[in-house]
C-alpha cells in the first residue's frame, strides 16, 4: 500500500475524535446527578435514552470498562498504528519530521483527545450522557463476550450502582442549595425540621395535663357559659366521673353554636366525638400522618399504664416545623 500523507492526517483526525467522545462521554457518565437521571427514567412517558441512561448508570463499573477498552482502543492501538504509518509515509526524508510528529500527536492526543472533552463532558453531563446512551448501551452488548470474562475474574465491576442517601447528606444538599440560591433559607431550615420529628415524641409536644383545658361532661352548658365566652380553647378534654375517665373531645364551636341555638341544658358528653389516644413516646413523624384534615383535631396522650397525662394537637407538630417549638423554651 503506498504511503499518503492525505490518509495519514484522516487517520489522525478519526484516532482524536475517537478519544475525545470516549473521554467526553466518561466524564460526562461520572459528573451527572444519579437522582436527575432517576427522575427522567421514572416518568410516565421516558424516554428510551433515558431509560438506558438508567439502566448504564446502575450497572456504571460495567459501563466504564466498555469506554475504557474503546478508549485505549484508540489511545493505544490507534497510535501504534499510526506509528507505522507515519515510518511508511516519512520512510527516506533525511529529517525530524517522524519524531516531530510523534511528539505532536501526543500533544494532540492530550489536548484535543483528553483534557478538553472531559472538561465538556463534566459540563454537559446530562445532554452527553443521553446522547451517548443508545451508542454505549450497543456497545455493552457487543463486548459481552469480553466483558463477561473481566467480570468473573473482577468481581468489583459488577458491583451495582444504587441510588442511597441520608439525613446528613439531605441537610446538607439542602444548605448548599441555599447558599447558592437554588432553594431559599426558609425551604432550607424547614426540610432541616423535618428530621427533628423523628428525635421528637407526643412527650415532648404535649400540653401536660396539668395544663390542658377540660370539662365536666356532666355540666350544663348553662352553667359553662361564661367560661365558654370568655376562653380561646378550640378543643376540650371532657372528663366523666372516675379518675382518668375520658368521655372524649368536645369542639368549642360546637359548644357555642348549641348555646346559641337555646340548647342551655345540653352537657358536653352530649356534643363531644370519639376521643383519640396516643401512647406519649410514639414518635412524631408518625403521629403526624394520623391527624385528619381537621383543623382541631387533637388528641390525648396516655403513659404506659392508660393515664391520662396531656394532650396534643397537629399545631405542636407545625410549630417544629415553622421554628417556633424551639424558641417557646421547650
Amino acid at each position: 500500500m503506498s504511503s499518503n500523507p492525505l490518509l495519514l492526517a484522516i487517520l489522525v483526525i478519526v484516532v482524536l475524535i475517537g478519544s475525545a467522545l470516549c473521554s467526553g462521554t466518561e466524564a460526562a457518565f461520572l459528573a451527572v446527578n444519579p437522582l436527575r437521571v432517576h427522575e427522567l427514567a421514572g416518568k410516565h412517558k421516558p424516554l428510551k435514552k433515558a431509560q438506558q441512561l438508567a439502566k448504564l448508570r446502575y450497572r456504571l463499573g460495567r459501563t466504564l470498562t466498555v469506554l475504557t477498552i474503546t478508549n485505549n482502543g484508540f489511545n493505544i492501538f490507534g497510535s501504534l498504528m499510526l506509528g507505522i504509518y507515519a515510518t511508511k509515509v516519512f520512510q527516506g526524508n533525511n529529517s525530524i519530521a517522524l519524531p516531530i510528529f510523534s511528539i505532536g500527536l501526543t500533544i494532540l492526543i492530550l489536548l484535543l483527545g483528553e483534557i478538553l472533552p472531559k472538561s465538556i463532558g463534566t459540563k454537559l453531563a446530562l445532554k452527553v450522557s443521553l446522547a451517548s446512551a443508545p451508542i454505549l448501551h450497543i456497545l455493552s452488548i457487543l463486548m459481552r463476550p469480553i466483558i463477561l470474562p473481566l467480570e468473573q475474574l473482577l468481581p468489583v465491576i459488577t458491583a451495582e450502582n444504587e441510588i442511597s442517601t441520608d439525613e446528613e447528606e439531605i441537610r446538607q444538599l439542602a444548605r448548599i442549595g441555599s447558599q447558592k440560591g437554588q432553594i431559599e433559607a426558609d425551604e432550607a431550615a424547614m426540610i432541616s425540621k423535618v428530621f427533628q420529628l423523628n428525635d421528637l415524641t407526643a412527650r415532648d409536644l404535649m400540653t401536660p395535663r396539668v395544663a390542658a383545658p377540660t370539662l365536666d361532661g356532666y355540666m350544663t352548658l348553662e352553667k359553662l357559659k361564661p367560661s365558654l365566652i370568655t376562653s380561646n380553647t378550640k378543643s376540650w378534654v371532657v372528663l366523666g366521673k372516675g379518675i382518668d375517665k375520658i368521655i372524649g373531645i368536645a369542639n368549642r364551636e360546637t359548644l357555642l353554636t348549641a348555646l346559641l341555638q337555646g340548647h342551655n341544658q345540653l352537657t358536653p358528653k352530649d356534643l363531644s366525638r370519639k376521643v383519640e389516644f396516643v401512647p406519649e413516646m410514639i414518635r412524631i413523624d408518625h403521629l403526624l400522618t394520623s391527624f385528619n384534615k381537621d383543623k382541631d383535631d387533637v388528641k390525648v396522650v396516655v403513659d404506659e399504664f392508660g393515664g391520662f397525662v396531656g394532650l396534643i394537637g397537629a399545631e405542636a407538630v407545625l410549630a417544629v416545623l415553622a421554628g417556633w417549638w424551639g424558641k417557646s423554651g421547650k
